[in-house]
């Protein structure tokens, strides 16, 4: 009998909905404050996961809630970053 896989969840800041790391979108802080969007989910530093939805991006933008998350002012380029993705 095959090991059953377990599979990475991880929660939306910004609907607090706990889905597969797949799923969601990395955004990520580095030490220096810098901000980008992680893509393969491995770059070091602070890390806030999204759901890839319009709806989710604009809330996350009014709200700030990825400001919050990783501790930074997050650039706006990182949320047109983010719409192109869709």
């Amino acid at each position: 009998m095959k090991p059953v896989k377990k599979v990475p969840l991880r929660t939306c800041v910004v609907t607090k909905n706990v889905l597969p790391k797949k799923d969601l979108i990395r955004v990520v802080a580095d030490k220096e404050g810098n901000v980008m969007v992680d893509l393969k989910g491995k770059a070091n530093g602070r890390g806030a996961y999204l759901t890839l939805s319009k709806e989710v991006i604009e809330l996350a933008k009014k709200s700030k809630a990825l400001d919050r998350k990783l501790e930074v002012d997050v650039p706006s380029t990182i949320y047109d970053e983010l719409m192109n993705l869709l």
